[in-house]
């Protein structure tokens, strides 16, 4: 017999001696009730059926009070945990929503979307369903394209003016993310705005209210956030990306509907889908979650991202074959049917890679590049004011950081390179990150990506205050595989400034 059957033998013989003592004392404790013996009695037997109590995880009480004593004995997590949203995925799926928000006994929905959203197909779509299904509704469609703190709080007046006990949100990661912080608020009427925004620049809180469902129908290929329980938005005041972060977030459901990504324009495809291939690397090669500190002292303070793991693996490198395979046919060609609705699909597998993983020094970059755009206006972005798509903003930095991450984990950058089509057969672990970050440079060429940081507007002098947008950005930062410095930051901005 094996060392492992001997094993199994001997526990199963100990948690049948265990069931049997437990039962014999039950029955003494039942007589002892019966024949009203004394209250020391009654205690000593409690106190005998305690400690005979079988501790195996399926059993024992005591072995999850304990479990939390080793929890805050240790400096690292030793669990992960999957969430994410229910999704529905289908050519013209978006006409059951109507139905789906009349079986949640929904009487007024919250519909947001952006002003250019109003007048497309799908948001006609979702309205048309909700009429037929005879669900009152109102429309609110002044979502601003890059959301800030100003404009949340804006689509936060508007659903606290109602009484919605559902919101249906149409549009892109802005759209999403605003009807998330919507929903939050309005369940939570009494709160500060930077309660639950992520420290260090809000306070953290964790949410423990129910809040109300939420249906995300996303019309581009890209943020995932129909997925994630994240939301994402400028803090103006210090010219930086933030977010509140939250499994209570998450939609109750992501209707995924491939016929409205074939609105999206050429550099709206492009840009959706450099996010989704840096959720997909950066995910992967995130900080293990074994190895991501503190150790929550309960399951209500584990982050959404927790650090890659076994599960979050798998779709993250679905998601790299799809867009290996895809996403150049997306960008050029509108009509490509079958190129467009993979996309979609390798956002939504991104995203439950990411949402529960985490991404790490591409995002947390890109979020003062954002911030701080001055007159930067992007191709096919029909908006008022200077914009660098998230998009954009995160990929741009991609051949820099992975350059400099590979050393710790050069085996996962090897084989992204591989996945994107790089040819490793003869290539070594040292020069992982050259061959990952020169496979990126080659990937964003062809899909034309302006050349680096400067031709965004920035300069050698915007260097500090990119660092400076970054500290803050410890929620995602901390995942780095590698340990990095503000000259470390220095070195990755200055490094992307110039891509080719």
């Amino acid at each position: 017999m094996c060392q492992t059957d001997t094993f199994a033998t001997s526990a199963t013989k100990r948690s049948n001696k265990d069931r049997l003592g437990q039962t014999g004392l039950l029955y003494q404790l039942h007589f002892a009730t019966e024949a009203m013996a004394g209250r020391d009695r009654v205690a000593q037997l409690m106190r005998q059926l305690a400690s005979a109590a079988c501790r195996c995880p399926t059993h024992s009480q005591s072995y999850h009070k304990d479990a939390g004593k080793y929890c805050t004995a240790r400096n690292t997590d030793y669990a992960f945990e999957m969430a994410s949203s229910n999704i529905r995925y289908g050519e013209g799926v978006t006409r059951e929503v109507g139905m789906d928000v009349l079986n949640m006994g929904a009487r007024k929905v919250c519909v947001m979307t952006d002003e250019n959203l109003s007048r497309l197909p799908p948001v006609k779509s979702v309205l048309d369903s909700l009429t037929q299904s005879g669900v009152p509704y109102l429309c609110y469609d002044s979502v601003r394209v890059e959301p800030t703190d100003a404009s949340f709080k804006e689509a936060i007046a508007f659903a606290r003016k109602e009484d919605f006990d559902v919101f249906v949100a149409v549009g892109g990661g802005s759209v999403i993310d605003t009807c998330k912080a919507a929903n939050l608020y309005t369940c939570h009427p009494e709160a500060d705005f930077l309660d639950f925004v992520n420290a260090p620049i809000g306070k953290g809180q964790p949410i423990t209210r129910a809040l109300k469902p939420l249906i995300a129908v996303p019309t581009t290929a890209g943020t995932g956030s129909e997925t994630t329980g994240v939301a994402i938005f400028d803090y103006e005041p210090l010219k930086a990306k933030t977010g509140i972060a939250s499994r209570a977030l998450r939609p109750v459901l992501g209707i995924v509907d491939p016929l409205h990504t074939l609105h999206m324009p050429t550099r709206v495809a492009a840009n959706s889908g450099f996010d989704v291939l840096c959720h997909a690397l950066e995910s992967y090669t995130a900080l293990p979650y074994s190895e991501r500190s503190p150790c929550p002292p309960t399951p209500l303070h584990r982050p959404a991202y927790q650090g890659s793991n076994p599960i979050s693996d798998v779709w993250a490198r679905q998601a790299l074959h799809i867009v290996a395979k895809y996403m150049k046919r997306a960008v050029r060609d509108p009509g490509d049917f079958e190129a467009r609705s993979s996309m979609h699909l390798a956002s939504v597998f991104a995203g439950i890679g990411f949402g529960n993983a985490g991404v790490h020094l591409c995002h947390g970059m890109s979020y003062p590049i954002a911030g701080n755009v001055k007159t930067y206006r992007a191709k096919d972005y029909n908006v008022g004011h200077p914009v660098v798509p998230h998009g954009l903003s995160v990929v741009v930095t991609s051949p820099a950081v992975f350059s400099f991450t590979a050393s710790m984990c050069p085996q996962r950058h090897l084989e992204a390179a591989d996945i994107l089509g790089a040819d490793i057969s003869s290539v070594k672990l040292a020069d992982a990150g050259l061959v990952l970050a020169d496979t990126l440079r080659s990937f964003l060429f062809d899909l034309q990506v302006d050349d680096g940081l400067s031709a965004l507007g920035y300069g050698t002098n915007d260097i500090p205050a990119l660092v400076k947008g970054t500290l803050p950005q410890e929620r995602v930062t901390k995942l780095s595989p590698r340990p990095h410095t503000e000259e470390d930051l220095t070195e990755l901005f200055t490094a992307s400034m110039k891509l080719y």
